[in-house]
């Protein structure tokens, strides 16, 4: 029998729904979503399922959880030719960031609410023969429901908040209840997989497997922009600084104008984590006293700074430099993904602060792909050491290319390992 707690939660959502529908429709209407689109929140299906392929169906909750298992499908692609592929989530950006770089044989949609009437409408046109859920996407009825249907469940790339795992304790029955539908819980560590078994999923079902966010698939180029942002350059020396946020960017913009002094011609690519930004990033560039152009205005590098803030360009300013400094590391912030620059052939730049991505960055740091850095005055000396020593920046980046393809192995046994335990293989 379901616990008091779900069967709550069941109720609240059938009263709940129309406020929930009308909240999230006008959230993604304003980020320019089409109408006929936003009722996919509802379950309304807005493309169709070929009835003669098994269906697998990924759900992750924004941007990162959603861009993570891009490589993963593509993987399972290759193991399974026959297979069609679903993508959900929940945001605007998502959408589009996805909508770039889909796998073959492979459709988005939004999320349902987690209520019983868009559920039942989804379920009952996707019919999926399998379903992976990213990180903590863990919405109760979702679960329960594609369960009940028939299909078989894995959770990857598990990490759930301190303060998540102390609410799943205060409730047992129900972390038993939800964490059962799963055939195949993979976590990002050691230290997660025994949090798991401790809030009741099934100690014979979890095993340690890895950041997924450390294999996303390459970045999109444009080949057209990359020409002429590379004929703007022409022979002047990059270093860039990515997914940048609030109380960094002046960090940065202080190395630059010290390594300027050295390198005069020396040009920065700033590209903001929330490109919503630029404005403010823009002021700080003005008030720092340095030059600029702004991709948002349609300019292409130039200036002592270029201010890059619009989305999905990053792979393109990633291939004209060989430094990149990833911000959300020197605030407790958590880290951004250094997997994306490796394969870009850069060596990585960071902060301290990368619980996110600790064990990426312990091997990274290992192998020479990639330095921690204190603060901004040890950022401006570690640019200046690698620009002024060809032959240690060589090594660096081929470090960073090395480590990269290293992790095909990887991707591949996890793969191995979600065909067998969802019972997907020729022989299923």
């Amino acid at each position: 029998m379901a616990p008091l707690l779900y069967r709550a939660w069941v109720g609240a959502s059938m009263l709940l729904v129309p406020f929930a529908a009308w909240a999230v429709t006008r959230k993604l209407r304003r980020a320019g979503v089409p109408v006929v689109r936003c009722h996919e929140k509802l379950g309304h299906a807005t493309e169709p399922r070929d009835p003669d392929a098994p269906l697998i169906w990924f759900h992750g909750a924004s941007v990162g959880e959603t861009l993570s298992v891009l490589a993963l499908i593509t993987r399972m692609g290759v193991a399974l030719p026959q297979a069609q592929f679903l993508i959900t989530s929940g945001t605007a950006t998502s959408a589009a960031l996805v909508a770039r770089r889909l796998p073959p044989r492979c459709v988005h949609q939004f999320a349902p609410l987690d209520a019983p009437g868009p559920l039942r409408r989804f379920l009952r046109h996707w019919r999926p023969d399998a379903a992976i859920f990213v990180e903590s996407e863990l919405w109760p009825q979702m679960l329960r429901r594609t369960r009940a249907q028939g299909a078989r469940m894995a959770l990857v790339n598990a990490r759930l908040s301190a303060k998540s795992i102390a609410n799943w304790r205060r409730f047992p029955k129900t972390a038993r209840y939800l964490f059962s539908v799963f055939d195949l819980i993979l976590t990002q560590n050691d230290a997660m997989a025994k949090a798991m078994v401790e809030i009741n999923a099934p100690p014979d079902r979890v095993a340690r497997g890895i950041n997924l966010k450390s294999m996303a698939g390459p970045l999109p180029q444009d080949e057209d922009t990359l020409f002429e942002a590379r004929a703007a350059l022409g022979r002047r020396p990059v270093w860039i600084a990515s997914s940048t946020h609030p109380g960094e960017e002046q960090a940065v913009l202080a190395a630059h104008q010290n390594l300027l002094h050295r390198w005069p011609d020396l040009c920065l690519i700033l590209a903001p984590r929330h490109p919503e930004r630029g404005q403010e990033v823009m002021n700080l560039i003005a008030g720092a006293g340095l030059s600029l152009t702004r991709r948002t205005r349609g300019d292409m590098p130039g200036g002592q700074v270029f201010l890059a803030d619009t989305m999905g360009e990053l792979g393109t300013w990633y291939a004209l430099g060989d430094i990149v400094f990833l911000g959300g590391s020197l605030r407790p912030i958590g880290g951004h993904n250094p997997f994306e620059v490796a394969q870009a052939g850069a060596m990585v730049l960071s902060g301290t602060h990368v619980t996110n991505f600790a064990e990426t960055y312990a091997v990274m740091e290992t192998r020479g792909a990639a330095r921690l850095i204190a603060d901004g005055d040890d950022l401006a000396h570690r640019v200046a050491d690698l620009l002024a020593d060809k032959d240690a920046l060589q090594k660096a980046r081929a470090a960073a290319a090395a480590y990269a393809r290293d992790q095909t192995d990887l991707l591949d046994s996890i793969t191995a390992r979600l065909v067998k335990a969802l019972e997907l293989g020729p022989d299923a």
